[in-house]
């Protein structure tokens, strides 16, 4: 419903919700993109083709992760910059890195995946690790040309209101709203699309041959699940009420105001809390590349359960306490 004055936004939401979120994803985050870069780069002479685009995928997340104690500072302060107008664009651009990085990595890692399955003999010998670097090397280049235009919209307006912001000052708004829903078309949907159909096609190969080994199905498998949970919960909320948040922002400009602007500002506030969950999330794909994290991880769950069902004794026989924090050690440090 149409009103002759727009409803209060609630712009308070932002600071009690995001703060918290960007704690959690940095602790995790940090720990676990740290985890697995160790692990890939311990092995860099083995580095198969798909790894390369994980390890890419794990620098991509380490890169805005390093931005997120200063962006809790800003919030804690009530959206108060205090780190000038240069290192905001900075750090909006290593958000915007991570998020279409991300999304390029792990479509390649879709389509890898897919002339695995589906034409592993004609690929076979074709691709190499040079060829996988090649393509990273392109990804980074054509990601940053994409979020190269956001960083010459305003983002601290002179200073004169202490905002840092993630899109533009509404003075701005109409023009970054065009440029976002291309940026959306380009660096979210296209890849979107192409991880659909990769994995939709892999899903009928897996689902009508039998002669593909049960354990590459399962492996196939558990990836499509958790690129269709990072998708549904990271990127398409982000990218739906992002854009929306946009509209009702030119809309208010143009004196048109609805009531349901500050529902969808809330929202948009909630979805790039989730979005920023992808850094957290992304090491998934380190669990399902790397067998030698998940053997650790299986082995170290199945010494725990041991010890629960049958607690060691406690004379000369018991199990050192050295031996177990060894395992502990390969099982986060190798």
């Amino acid at each position: 419903m149409m009103n002759t004055s727009c409803p209060h936004v609630s712009f308070e939401f932002t600071g009690r919700f995001l703060p918290p979120v960007y704690f959690l994803v940095f602790t995790i985050g940090l720990v676990a993109n740290g985890w697995g870069l160790k692990s890939l780069l311990q092995k860099w002479r083995k580095l198969k083709i798909i790894n390369v685009f994980v390890l890419n995928l794990g620098l991509a997340d380490i890169l805005y992760l390093l931005t997120l104690p200063f962006l809790m500072v800003y919030y804690f302060m009530k959206r108060k910059w205090i780190f000038g107008d240069a290192f905001c664009k900075i750090t909006r651009f290593c958000f915007n890195l991570n998020l279409y990085g991300s999304i390029g990595f792990l479509t390649c890692i879709s389509v890898f995946r897919y002339l695995a399955i589906v034409q592993p003999v004609r690929m076979m010998g074709r691709l190499t690790v040079t060829h996988s670097v090649a393509i990273s090397i392109m990804v980074w280049l054509l990601v940053s040309v994409q979020s190269l235009p956001d960083i010459f919209y305003t983002k601290t307006f002179g200073n004169t209101t202490g905002k840092c912001y993630d899109t533009t000052h509404k003075k701005y708004v109409e023009d970054y709203l065009k440029y976002s829903f291309g940026w959306t078309l380009t660096g979210f949907c296209l890849p979107f699309l192409i991880t659909l159909g990769c994995y939709g096609h892999v899903i009928v190969i897996l689902c009508h041959k039998n002669t593909i080994d049960k354990v590459q199905k399962q492996r196939s498998l558990k990836l499509l699940f958790i690129l269709i949970v990072l998708f549904i919960v990271c990127y398409i909320p982000y990218h739906v009420l992002k854009n929306l948040n946009l509209f009702s922002r030119v809309l208010s400009n143009q004196q048109v105001c609805y009531d349901w602007f500050n529902g969808v500002y809330i929202a948009h506030q909630i979805s790039r809390g989730l979005v920023c969950l992808n850094s957290a999330l992304n090491p998934l794909v380190y669990l399902h590349g790397n067998e030698d994290i998940s053997s650790h991880l299986r082995q170290l769950l199945q010494r725990a359960c041991q010890m629960f069902r049958h607690p060691p004794p406690t004379d000369s026989g018991s199990v050192p306490m050295s031996e177990i924090t060894d395992d502990v050690k390969n099982v986060f440090f190798q």
